[in-house]
């Protein structure tokens, strides 16, 4: 069979697939927290839009930062289960008193990275006595899927070569720096708990190596 050739003998140029995080809009977000530059990026590698809220002039050196994944029942809902929207408002409310950071909004990485189907199945699994952990394992998902290179790839195009993670996760910091991005501090994001998240929180410090010196002064809550 004879491949077909252009006009001008050459053969065609089949489009190269895009990899890696492309910026595709820049809006102002006005919010109750503040006005925030909404900064959207595709990640052409797994087809997710992100977003990146940034306040102020935030250089490059030591920026205030917080990667927030995507908890739909924290962060909109409201759930007790994690502590997830009380950090996420915390993040935002802290970049503004600092005058200047970015909150990165990591969608994909709902439950840990196995979706909102996984992880309510997952909440259903801890309702009945496994931990977060022997949650996913037991449904046959990884303890922790998410993957921050689109998140280092926001970074890296909003310039910012260091920062000062508001994070608990000692793996968050390492992915960072795996990524190209320098921790220069690991600020923490300590979050009261409650009776409905306490046990959550103890897993997350016994066996995800989460810093959450707080726990220790709720001992009496089950």
């Amino acid at each position: 069979m004879t491949e077909k050739v252009g006009v001008l003998g050459k053969k065609p140029q089949r489009p190269q697939r895009r990899t890696g995080v492309e910026r595709v809009v820049n809006a102002p977000l006005p919010t109750v927290y503040g006005k925030f530059q909404a900064v959207g990026y595709l990640d052409h590698d797994r087809g997710d839009e992100q977003v990146a809220l940034v306040y102020g002039d935030i250089g490059t050196d030591e920026v205030l930062v917080r990667l927030h994944s995507e908890c739909l029942t924290g962060d909109a809902f409201g759930s007790q289960h994690c502590e997830c929207g009380d950090q996420l408002a915390s993040a935002l409310r802290a970049v503004v008193a600092e005058g200047a950071g970015v909150v990165v909004y990591l969608r994909g990485h709902e439950g840990r990275g196995i979706g909102l189907l996984g992880k309510l199945r997952a909440m259903a699994l801890q309702a009945e006595g496994l931990d977060t952990v022997e949650a996913n394992l037991a449904l046959g998902f990884p303890v922790d899927a998410r993957d921050y290179g689109v998140a280092a790839g926001v970074l890296q195009d909003l310039g910012v070569r260091s920062v000062r993670l508001m994070s608990n996760n000692p793996r968050k910091r390492e992915a960072l720096v795996r990524h190209g991005i320098q921790v220069a501090e690991q600020v923490p994001l300590l979050i009261p708990p409650c009776e409905n998240n306490i046990t959550y929180l103890r897993t997350k410090r016994e066996r995800l190596d989460h810093h959450l010196p707080h726990l220790d002064a709720v001992a009496h809550l089950s």
